[in-house]
């Protein structure tokens, strides 16, 4: 590839550039349950965690030209970083080893920003503090170099023989593997330090208070200018609570054992209702199907059509997604679809009314079921749900809790604390003045408390309130998906307290309890 121009004098010039290859690549992955996260995980009592750095690049070679550091001071440089395939199909067979022995807790790569960024990312998304001690050399190109490379955390307890700690069998494989890998600092658990020492010199020094707001400042500048002003700054402030515990949660009960029910072989049949362009039902189906129902794909074009009926059906959920490729008041759509539709409007009445039936709405389909409320018995005073606060679609991994309501589907799990999967551009609770119905749950903050704060509370809802049950309770609406959390693998973070089971198999469980119960089969 070559470049040509005319300079001042008029004379042509030629220059060749050199060709760069861009390789993307995928594959299966046989066990999602195998996969390591960059967050550094708390220890257990008597343990402690170890920092090991695996330098895939070429020995005392650190070029720093197109990296992240060379951009920031507009420069380009004039070497960049490399990669050997044998060495890193040697190290992804050693890291499959490692992860499946169940040898790391944490993992991040250094080619994007260098050593110094992946650890800041590690310290921020975990909350712990890290001391590190890299190899001796210049500063900048040990810190901020992207040759191919990553640190892992390697948890210990302090009892076990060190020639049988996860350590050295971590330590081993990699020599085997001949991988240039050295234990590089420890997890500061209890302090909120960042220290970085380059040989001896101690070459950064701060904590994790200012790395987060250091980090947080590009973002907000442009959320300010972008979204509700207002928002944007409640979530930059909150990097400067050095309390914050973060993320917690709190069960109340066990999610891997099984809700006591009617034992029984039936497997009632669930309405999986979904209109143009929803994609939720997927995994909603493999919820309700795990809890032991015969799940069918409902479209309303065929009920509209009179291929299906509701009348065959003891359980209907109305799924989330893009429905109406989710313009504004696409739930409102899909509503007035049945509203203007009188023997569709008479099929949901009917079927509402029967005491041996649940409903269930999620996101565009909370949206749609709370306008269905004049149809539904014991939801006359539900809200309808208006754009949120912070004038954006909200994609975030929320915390709700579970308040004491009549709802099937949260029978035994009051009072819990949970992560929960969040997606929508109308989220915020509106009452039209009056006091909405029964609050099933609402979203806290890292100290459980109910909050308006963003984005604690992703839209703005007053109390943070973000599900609405029946008086009687077999109705429930709520914004949040609770069907991307059944299984302990799907959840984007998991400080290890969900093993096989998430935290809201419990609700489709719930389900199954209920109509079985109600049918005597």
């Amino acid at each position: 590839m070559h470049t040509t121009w005319q300079d001042s004098k008029g004379d042509t010039k030629t220059q060749v550039a050199p060709l760069s290859l861009v390789v993307s690549s995928f594959a299966p992955v046989n066990d999602v349950r195998l996969t390591l996260t960059p967050d550094l995980k708390p220890d257990e009592k008597g343990e402690v965690s170890y920092l090991v750095y695996v330098n895939l690049g070429a020995k005392d070679e650190f070029p720093l030209g197109a990296t992240a550091l060379a951009q920031v001071y507009g420069q380009l440089g004039d070497s960049h970083a490399d990669a050997d395939a044998t060495t890193l199909k040697r190290f992804f067979n050693a890291m499959q080893k490692i992860v499946k022995g169940g040898l790391a807790r944490a993992y991040h790569d250094r080619s994007d920003g260098g050593i110094a960024v992946t650890l800041a990312e590690m310290a921020i998304t975990g909350g712990r503090g890290v001391i590190a001690k890299l190899p001796g050399g210049d500063a900048l190109e040990q810190l901020f170099n992207e040759q191919p490379g990553a640190v892992l955390q390697v948890t210990d307890n302090l009892k076990t023989d060190p020639d049988k700690t996860n350590l050295s069998a971590v330590l081993k494989i990699f020599k085997a593997a001949k991988i240039d890998a050295c234990i590089a600092g420890a997890v500061t658990q209890s302090s909120r330090d960042f220290k970085v020492y380059v040989g001896e010199r101690l070459a950064v020094s701060t904590d994790i208070t200012y790395l987060r707001r250091a980090w947080s400042e590009t973002t907000y500048r442009m959320q300010a200018l972008r979204d509700n002003p207002v928002t944007a700054k409640e979530e930059y402030d909150n990097a400067l609570d050095e309390q914050d515990p973060g993320l917690t949660f709190n069960l109340t009960y066990d999610p891997d054992e099984k809700v006591k029910a009617v034992k029984s072989a039936w497997k009632p049949r669930m309405a999986i209702l979904r209109e143009q362009g929803v994609n939720g039902h997927i995994e909603m189906a493999a919820a309700f199907t795990l809890a032991g129902f015969d799940c069918q794909d409902v479209h309303m074009s065929d009920l509209i059509s009179g291929k299906v009926d509701l009348a065959d059906f003891n359980g209907l959920v109305a799924c989330g997604g893009f429905s109406y490729g989710d313009v504004l008041g696409a739930g409102s759509g899909w509503a007035r679809s049945i509203l203007y539709n009188s023997r569709l409007k008479t099929m949901f009445r009917k079927f509402f009314h029967r005491k041996d039936t649940f409903s269930l709405g999620v996101c565009n389909g909370c949206q749609m079921l709370s306008q269905l409320k004049d149809i539904i018995p014991g939801a006359e005073l539900w809200p309808k749900f208006v754009k949120n606060l912070s004038e954006q679609f909200e994609a975030r991994y929320a915390t709700i809790e579970i308040e004491p309501s009549p709802s099937i589907f949260f029978k035994g799990m009051e009072g819990s604390r949970l992560p929960i999967a969040v997606a929508h551009g109308e989220g915020r609770v509106w009452t039209d003045g009056f006091a909405p119905s029964i609050c099933a749950a609402h979203y806290v903050d890292g100290r459980g408390q109910a909050t308006t704060r963003y984005p604690y509370n992703p839209n703005g809802s007053i109390g943070g309130q973000t599900a609405f049950t029946t008086t009687d309770g077999r109705a429930t609406i709520l914004m949040p998906h609770p069907e991307r959390g059944f299984r302990a693998c799907q959840l984007s973070y998991n400080p290890g307290v969900f093993k096989v089971n998430g935290p809201w198999m419990r609700m489709f469980e719930n389900a199954y309890r209920f109509v079985v119960s109600k049918s005597g089969k």
